[in-house]
């Protein structure tokens, strides 16, 4: 079961998503946000932010 860290950790990267693909979306097609810093949002939040958000286990409060 997702904790509640977990959940915030892809609500993170959820937003992150929006902001990236509103930074995709953004402007002419040559613009350096849509080109540069937009790929760099939505890989972070593809590859790390949400994966982290999954795969977090935290301390187990078992012992």
């Amino acid at each position: 079961m997702l904790s509640k860290k977990n959940l915030i950790l892809i609500g993170i990267g959820i937003f992150l998503l929006f902001i990236g693909f509103f930074c995709l979306a953004s402007g002419p097609a040559d613009n350096p946000v849509s080109l540069s810093v937009a790929p760099i949002i939505l890989t972070i939040a593809y590859v790390v932010i949400i994966p982290l958000g999954i795969l977090y286990s935290g301390k187990d409060e078992d012992k």
